[in-house]
């Protein structure tokens, strides 16, 4: 974990409610896609955990969604604006257990951490594939940037204004990839988890207190005993995970 300033380059508005904010700083701490940056906020008692949707080595982008007082400020915040972030925090995604087809499952605020997971997928010569889920086209972001990176997209919404019709486990294949990586809200996590067909990272969202593993807030149950989804995970295995 690092603390330091980063400087906004840009925030502009993806979909209804969803924004995308790069940001200028140091990155050294992040080591992986999957780990998430806390975000000191003016008059916010905690701050803001956000995914790290990509990164390079002075800059790093997120994608968030206004849900309440925190997000719809930095939602207003313009270019040149100081941040104070917490960096390198949380245990992402193991890239040496995907096998050559591994497929990747993102539902709305989860999809941003599957881009950088599939740019360094597809670095290491794998051949990853995609699916997103929204509710509907209006929600809709990251399908171009994923096909630009030459990926296969498969987009599912649940009122069917875009692709398939239904939920993400509507458009998983019944066989053909090697591993899963997940990350969305838990109902879509347990039912991707009841479909797969082989093991799997499964990354959770939780809301938390300090970021970092002292509150113990974020604390779930696992097989192997208690772990802080803000330090030991937020991604988990498929196979320590209890529902």
């Amino acid at each position: 974990m690092k603390q330091g300033l980063f400087t906004i380059l840009n925030n502009e508005k993806l979909a209804k409610d969803t924004y995308r904010m790069v940001l200028q700083g140091d990155t050294g701490a992040i080591t992986g896609p999957g780990q998430f940056v806390n975000i000191a906020l003016e008059g916010c008692f905690l701050r803001r955990p956000i995914s790290v949707c990509d990164y390079g080595p002075d800059s790093l982008t997120i994608i968030y969604k206004v849900v309440g007082r925190g997000t719809a400020q930095m939602s207003c915040l313009p270019a040149g604006t100081e941040l104070d972030l917490l960096t390198g925090l949380g245990n992402g995604y193991d890239l040496e257990k995907s096998g050559d087809q591994p497929l990747l499952i993102g539902g709305g605020a989860g999809v941003p951490p599957l881009y950088a997971l599939a740019k360094r997928l597809l670095e290491q010569g794998k051949h990853p594939t995609v699916i997103l889920g929204f509710n509907g086209a209006q929600e809709l972001f990251l399908q171009e940037e994923f096909q630009t990176l030459g990926v296969d997209v498969t987009v599912a919404t649940a009122d069917g204004s875009v692709g398939v019709k239904g939920f993400v486990t509507d458009a998983m294949p019944s066989q053909g990839y090697t591993y899963i990586y997940t990350c969305g809200p838990e109902p879509m996590l347990r039912a991707v988890y009841d479909k797969s067909v082989t093991s799997g990272q499964f990354s959770f969202e939780e809301r938390m207190g300090c970021g970092f593993g002292a509150c113990m807030g974020c604390t779930c149950q696992t097989k192997y005993g208690n772990k802080r989804i803000c330090r030991e995970g937020p991604v988990l295995e498929k196979e320590e995970i209890l529902w």
